[in-house]
């Protein structure tokens, strides 16, 4: 009865893979807005996130839990940064489309 209710690696990889599948899933459906395709690469880079903990506490080894850091360190910049440009951007334009970014000049 004990080993029914143990989570194993095979379950936090199946929840990675979900995780994955959605952001994938939300990036090439949902072309047209750029906060849900954010949004759907913060999802893949928690799958790696995810994927990297569960086989580092599987093998009994750190050295992935602290590289999972520096992702969600990354991860939390690239938000941010994203976030500050739309919202410049939609002041600018009135609009975050995907569609209206290339009229950009620089």
């Amino acid at each position: 009865m004990n080993s029914f209710m143990t989570v194993g690696l095979g379950h936090y990889l199946a929840v990675a893979a979900v995780l994955l599948v959605l952001g994938i899933f939300g990036i090439f459906l949902n072309r047209k807005n750029v906060i849900v395709m954010l949004m759907s690469i913060e999802l893949i880079l928690l799958a790696v996130n995810l994927n990297m903990v569960a086989f580092s506490a599987s093998l009994g080894d750190l050295a992935g839990q602290v590289f999972a850091m520096f992702i969600l360190t990354v991860a939390a910049a690239e938000a941010a940064i994203g976030l500050a440009i739309l919202v410049i951007y939609f002041r600018n334009r009135g609009s975050i489309q995907v569609e209206d970014v290339n009229l950009m000049k620089g």
